[in-house]
């Protein structure tokens, strides 16, 4: 996939999020900022602004974050003068941390299933000890499927996971209005997987197959938040 590809593909999943209401961030913003640290924009793991629902390439050119994000977009001669502008209006003392993990769905769950696994609330509770110290944004949950089965089954398999991660995240504590998930279903396979074919009948009981597609079976987890600069 191509730089292009990855930013489309990442921008479009942020916007089916919806996430502009739910951060308090006023309406004219078209990217996800982190409002307790004078709205530093939130970055993905790949280094791109996530943007809001609001984002049109209008919009961004009058975002005080636009030529930060999307200077491709935008004018030369706009973006040189704000250069300065932005760099002196950072603010001291936190910085934006972005983190991205990806879980096993077979060690959170038993096989097409998506009740959690006591092994998988060992796991996620990792994930909730990296919070520690950290403001919390925003924490992204993308379910995802093998190719094994009805696509329209897959679909509300990987949904129902990301659902029930949500669900105990919430219960350690984490507000539930800033954790959003997706399902993606078998839409999104790994590289990982490319070379599992001709592997006989596409079957939950081929267990060579199944063997083979487990990376597919996961949970992307993005988290977005404010750390301490150190002193």
């Amino acid at each position: 996939m191509n730089k292009f590809a990855k930013k489309s593909a990442l921008l479009a999943l942020i916007a089916g999020f919806g996430l502009a209401a739910p951060l308090a961030q006023a309406q004219e913003r078209v990217y996800v900022t982190a409002p307790v640290a004078g709205n530093v924009v939130a970055k993905s793991g790949f280094g791109l602004c996530w943007r809001t629902g609001y984002w049109t390439p209008a919009a961004a050119a009058k975002d005080p974050a636009g030529c930060e994000c999307d200077k491709d977009l935008l004018p030369k001669e706009a973006c040189e003068a704000t250069t300065k502008t932005a760099e002196a209006a950072k603010p001291l003392g936190f910085a934006p941390s972005n983190e991205r993990i990806t879980l096993a769905a077979d060690a959170l769950f038993d096989f097409n299933k998506a009740v959690l696994r006591p092994e998988g609330k060992q796991k996620l509770d990792d994930v909730v000890g990296k919070l520690k110290g950290l403001t919390l944004e925003v924490v992204l949950l993308v379910g995802h499927t093998d190719r094994i089965g009805k696509e329209d089954y897959n679909q509300k398999l990987s949904e129902k996971r990301a659902a029930a991660v949500k669900e105990y995240l919430v219960a350690k504590g984490l507000e539930a209005n800033r954790v959003y998930t997706e399902g993606k279903g078998e839409k999104w396979p790994t590289k990982a997987t490319e070379n599992c074919t001709k592997m006989g009948a596409e079957s939950g009981s081929n267990k060579k197959l199944v063997a083979c597609l487990q990376p597919d079976r996961r949970v992307d987890v993005e988290i977005v938040g404010l750390k301490p600069l150190a002193k």
